[in-house]
């Protein structure tokens, strides 16, 4: 930033743009007659993650939601639970189900399995970048 007697001529130049986040959560809308309940995995307006908080939005109403992002790993028993889910399966979300699948055919790759399918139907997976 320039300031009076600087021994450099120097030029400030005022630029509109800043970073707003570290990209690891996004606010997102939810849109009418919707229940997103805290902790369990989501995709709306393109973004697959976590509900940070549950938001119930009626006929007519719209809310926004926090989902966390971040390439981490996660545990879930958001599964299909007749399918393996072995270490290194990609995992893909069904949106209809609402549950993570290993069935490819009209579903979004979010991940990876990391640890596999236990007694409890629970998996641990990484969540694969944003595209």
């Amino acid at each position: 930033m320039t300031y009076q007697g600087q021994p450099v001529p120097t030029t400030y130049t005022p630029v509109a743009r800043a970073k707003v986040s570290d990209g690891k959560s996004v606010r997102v809308p939810i849109p009418q007659s919707t229940t997103v309940t805290a902790e369990t995995l989501v995709l709306l307006s393109g973004f697959f993650g976590v509900a940070k908080q549950t938001v119930v939005t009626g006929a007519g109403e719209t809310s926004e939601v926090i989902l966390d992002i971040e390439q981490a790993e996660f545990e879930t028993n958001q599964i299909t639970v007749s399918q393996n889910f072995t270490v290194g399966t990609l995992i893909y979300w069904d949106d209809t189900a609402k549950k993570l699948t290993e069935t490819a055919t009209a579903n979004r790759l979010v991940g990876r399995v990391t640890n596999a399918k236990d007694a409890n139907n629970v998996i641990w997976f990484l969540l694969g970048p944003q595209i």
